[in-house]
């Protein structure tokens, strides 16, 4: 069944150790974009996926939950809930989960907003500060050692290429 699976995904004649990822099924009639796009989510995936996966073994921690850290790192003042959510996009529901998973385990405090009384802002607290500072440095290690194949000079053009994509996606459609 396996070499089936192999055979009709092109990849029997590729070997046991055949990459599968979403761009590999595409031809070269495919639009260049989509091909360029499904490139993209793939490389992006693999990453995530291998930084999750490192956060839960070495942390114990969820890749949501530290990147909802990175978030209040930044602002040493707190978020209001609704902010985190537009940041991390997500819902209200998933940033209220993952903040009373961090209230519990004392990382984060929510702190009533004196201008509105139904509103909260979380902050991370002293201990949450000091866990966040561990785990980022070696998360960048992670970082830097997936990307390790990629020249600083492919880096910086990947870095200005895209950042040139992320200007033209944020431009009015109607321009």
């Amino acid at each position: 069944m396996e070499k089936e699976a192999q055979v009709s995904a092109g990849l029997a004649d590729q070997g046991e150790d055949a990459v599968l990822d979403l761009a590999s099924r595409l031809t070269q009639d495919h639009h260049q974009s989509l091909k360029l796009w499904l490139r993209m989510l793939s490389c992006t995936v693999k990453i995530e996926n291998e930084i999750r996966s490192r956060l839960r073994s070495n942390f114990d921690i969820t890749l949501p939950r530290f990147d909802l850290m990175a978030q209040l790192e930044r602002y040493p003042d707190g978020l209001r809930m609704g902010e985190l959510s537009k940041r991390m996009m997500v819902t209200g529901g998933n940033i209220t989960g993952i903040t009373d998973q961090l209230e519990a385990e004392k990382l984060v405090l929510r702190v009533a907003d004196p201008k509105d009384k139904r509103a909260y802002s979380v902050k991370l607290t002293a201990a949450g500060r000091r866990a966040f500072a561990a785990m980022a440095v070696v998360h960048e290690s992670w970082v830097a050692e997936l990307l390790h194949g990629v020249t600083p000079q492919d880096k910086t053009q990947l870095i200005d290429l895209l950042s040139h994509m992320k200007r033209q996606l944020n431009e009015p459609a109607d321009k």
